[in-house]
């Protein structure tokens, strides 16, 4: 099952993913270049963000959908202080 699919099981419907590009401890991947004659590392490498705001009461469901599902990276947790429709000027957890 992919983090998608686990977080629409348990009702998280909106979620953003992004193609960025990083570098974490390891270095990237070699890349043989000019017929295998030149070797080059790249200084970055793509990497996908996932962002989903979501309620405090899902938090540990969501982190164990994502450690199940995924292969590498981190989770980072953050608050998020408030949160406001624009179209409908609604505020809070209803929002989400």
């Amino acid at each position: 099952m992919s983090i998608s699919e686990g977080l629409k099981e348990i009702g998280i419907g909106g979620l953003s993913v992004s193609k960025v590009r990083g570098r974490g401890k390891k270095p990237g991947t070699e890349i043989h270049a000019s017929k295998g004659s030149e070797i080059f590392v790249p200084q970055f490498n793509d990497k996908y963000q996932i962002v989903a705001i979501i309620p405090d009461t899902k938090e540990d469901e969501v982190i164990g959908i994502i450690k199940e599902n995924g292969r590498v990276g981190k989770i980072f947790v953050s608050q998020i202080l408030r949160v406001i429709d624009i179209a409908t000027g609604n505020e809070g957890e209803g929002t989400i």
